[in-house]
């Protein structure tokens, strides 16, 4: 059963899971529910085996405003008299909204993420942990914290050095300024830009279709070892892909594929 959100939509067609952030109203800014019910679509698409890919967009003008600032003035919990006591609260809370987004780069099955309009503050931070991003032209992005006196720490300032120049990095970083879907594309955040959402869409849906035609297994696989070997060395990542070819390479999915292959048909594979 596809679960209900509140502040998300959810479907699943033909093994896609596509996810919406659903705020239209406030451009899509993450408030708790949203954090919370992210965190819980994405342990959904990581356990149900109908899915094989996610498409993360935003529904309305904008992706992502960033985080709700109403969320900001309740992350201090005031009712807390002990300075020691409230910091050690709020570290807690800021590492449970790491854990909301680290959700999503770590779920089994790709994600894909289409940002068009605003993608602001915690909407770079969610887009870093996705597997690929696109974007339309007119898509704006930039790393908002500094400009509300704060330093990011949900995920950008750790995943996107790996993503762009380090270089290139700190000045979004420092600056706060805002780049558009052109730039982002240069810079490598986006794979690609397109002109408007529907082309946008189109084409993401076409990968995702690409990826979810693929052996389900093969493609779990893939994104574990590379998400390992970007922790290890290259020597450590050949032993980890050694062992689980190892592991999980004699399975009914080889057949498949050489059998469609010998007959020239498209392979169909189980869940």
């Amino acid at each position: 059963m596809i679960p209900s959100y509140t502040t998300l939509s959810l479907e699943l067609i033909n093994n896609i899971a596509n996810i919406q952030l659903n705020r239209p109203d406030r451009a899509n800014a993450m408030n708790r529910p949203m954090w919370q019910e992210l965190g819980e679509a994405m342990a959904w698409v990581d356990d149900t085996p109908e899915v094989r890919v996610v498409v993360l967009s935003g529904n309305g003008k904008h992706f992502c405003a960033g985080i709700d600032l109403g969320m900001l003035n309740e992350l201090i919990d005031e009712s807390i008299n002990c300075e020691g006591r409230k910091r050690e609260a709020l570290r807690s809370e800021i590492l449970w909204l790491q854990s909301q987004l680290s959700a999503v780069a770590n779920c089994r099955k790709p994600v894909l993420a289409a940002v068009h309009g605003a993608c602001v503050g915690a909407g770079v931070d969610m887009i870093t942990a996705c597997d690929m991003r696109y974007s339309t032209e007119d898509a704006t992005f930039s790393i908002k914290e500094i400009d509300i006196g704060i330093v990011a720490d949900v995920g950008t300032l750790q995943r996107l050095p790996r993503l762009i120049s380090d270089g290139l990095m700190r000045e979004l970083a420092y600056t706060g300024r805002d780049f558009n879907g052109q730039e982002a594309t240069t810079m490598g955040l986006s794979n690609q830009c397109f002109a408007n959402k529907d082309e946008l869409m189109e084409h993401v849906l076409a990968i995702a279709s690409n990826i979810a035609a693929k052996s389900p297994l093969s493609i779990r696989g893939s994104k574990d070892v590379i998400l390992y070997s970007h922790e290890h060395s290259v020597e450590d990542g050949l032993n980890y892909v050694a062992t689980w070819n190892a592991a999980m390479m004699i399975s009914e999915d080889i057949k498949i594929a050489l059998r469609a292959r010998s007959k020239g048909e498209v392979p169909l594979f189980d869940d």
